[in-house]
């Protein structure tokens, strides 16, 4: 009997420790992996369909990642006070603040069609050829016209994850995921009585595929257990009195993220008015980087909710820990991408370029491409600090800060810079990419201090 009780003391994972977090992480670094693998072969699947839809791609869904990402990220902020609820253990709040999160979701996404003629608009001014603005604003309108279900998404998906449950988004995110690939294959070729669509189908594939995934979220969300414990299945009506916290925490949160993405897609869009070939091995070198980017993203997220847990659980100790530790994680994944990044560039590039009619040919962005690669095999280990750290602020809500310095440091030093360096001195791609460099050392200096600090420790979000 004595050594049955040490056998299960002895499974039990060390608070804030490597178990504790990667039970968390794993199934988000999963979930994310996927997502990255289905936009690899977005990518790959519109290089072999053309050039134009290659270089068209990642510019326009920039685009509408950044007119939607505000709406995304305050519904789905409702995760982080479920995650500080579950710690309290206050469980009828964890379904009050999801359904708070629901209701942002969709109140907000009449905002995100109006905002279509604004992207239409900024691609114009971008100066990009007319064959590949066509193309961008093909993609960009059907995107966005999906853009609710990602916000509804976001807010369910927190629902699970804030309670420490990241297996169940993880198989609604796999599911989703593996039905774009396929998705991809049929509509933007023409493949099993369907018409080739080309960027379109890509477009309508992710849309779809998000569907497919807000549908099992919600079918188990509304699950008898969870319904009997939390009452998941029952509509609350939305209530000022539970939007009021979820805006205040949740507003600069969402500016945060609107401002870092949208300062990536001006800086993307930028590099569209450089030669096609540096604008193919620019775009080609960010396609690779989501390899290593969506997984850290997963990380932070880790950091978000185990952060949050001991937060609500009033023990800012352990929310350290939990921190440190999903940031020795990430460094470790972040090295081993690194090498990869430095020891194979050939084999990265070959799987987006080729010698058909209208494709990248693989000498004209090589040479460049091993340099874009040793630069991010640099700053990747600098975006793990970013990610997990400014993830372990959200989690404690220290969010208002987050969004000054990053608002600062993007907007009143990088952006102007990268502007002046391209548009009034004529600068090439390595010098713009020298400049996001320095900007990625600047951003993980600003969060690192003001994480040592520990002024979030006593921030009360509940």
């Amino acid at each position: 009997m004595k050594r049955l009780w040490t056998r299960q003391e002895r499974s039990e994972p060390t608070p804030g420790g490597y178990r504790e977090v990667w039970r968390v992480a794993a199934p988000i670094i999963i979930s994310m992996s996927s997502f990255t693998l289905m936009q690899f072969f977005d990518r790959v699947f519109l290089a072999r369909h053309g050039s134009v839809s290659l270089r068209a791609a990642l510019p326009a869904g920039m685009l509408a990642l950044t007119l939607t990402t505000f709406f995304q990220t305050l519904a789905g902020y409702a995760g982080t006070f479920v995650a500080q609820y579950h710690g309290a253990g206050r469980k009828n709040e964890c379904r009050a603040a999801t359904a708070a999160g629901i209701w942002l979701g969709l109140l907000t996404w009449p905002l995100g069609i109006a905002l279509i003629p604004v992207g239409f608009w900024i691609l114009s001014i971008a100066g990009h050829p007319a064959d590949v603005l066509a193309a961008e604003k093909t993609y960009l309108a059907i995107l966005m016209a999906g853009c609710g279900f990602w916000s509804v998404n976001h807010a369910v998906s927190g629902f699970f994850a804030g309670r420490g449950d990241t297996r169940t988004p993880m198989l609604a995110s796999l599911t989703a995921n593996l039905a774009n690939i396929l998705l991809d294959y049929v509509l933007i070729f023409g493949k099993w009585g369907f018409p080739a669509m080309g960027i379109a189908g890509a477009a309508v594939a992710t849309v779809l595929s998000s569907v497919l995934g807000l549908a099992l979220l919600l079918r188990w969300y509304a699950a008898d257990d969870l319904e009997e414990h939390y009452g998941s299945a029952r509509l609350i009506w939305p209530r000022w009195r539970r939007m009021k916290p979820l805006l205040r925490y949740g507003l600069p949160a969402a500016l945060n993220a609107l401002q870092d993405i949208g300062a990536f897609a001006f800086f993307v869009v930028l590099l569209g008015r450089l030669p096609a070939a540096d604008m193919a091995a620019s775009n080609i070198a960010f396609s690779i980087n989501n390899v290593a980017f969506m997984p850290l993203m997963g990380m932070g997220m880790a950091a978000t909710i185990v952060v949050g847990q001991y937060q609500g659980a009033r023990n800012p100790a352990l929310a350290e820990r939990a921190a440190m530790t999903t940031m020795k994680l990430s460094w470790g994944y972040m090295g081993a991408i690194a090498l990869t990044f430095l020891l194979m560039p050939g084999p990265y590039y070959k799987l987006f370029t080729g010698s058909g009619e209208g494709m990248v040919a693989l000498d004209d962005v090589l040479q460049t491409g091993r340099r874009l690669l040793l630069m991010m095999a640099f700053w990747g280990l600098l975006d793990a600090i970013n990610l997990v750290i400014s993830g372990a602020l959200k989690g404690a809500g220290d969010t208002r800060f987050a969004f000054l310095y990053t608002f600062a440091i993007t907007w009143l030093i990088w952006v102007p810079s990268e502007a002046i360096m391209l548009l009034g001195f004529k600068g090439g791609l390595m010098q713009a990419w020298w400049g996001m460099t320095a900007y990625v050392f600047l951003l993980a200096a600003g969060l690192w201090w003001r994480f040592r600090r520990g002024r979030w420790k006593g921030i009360r979000m509940i």
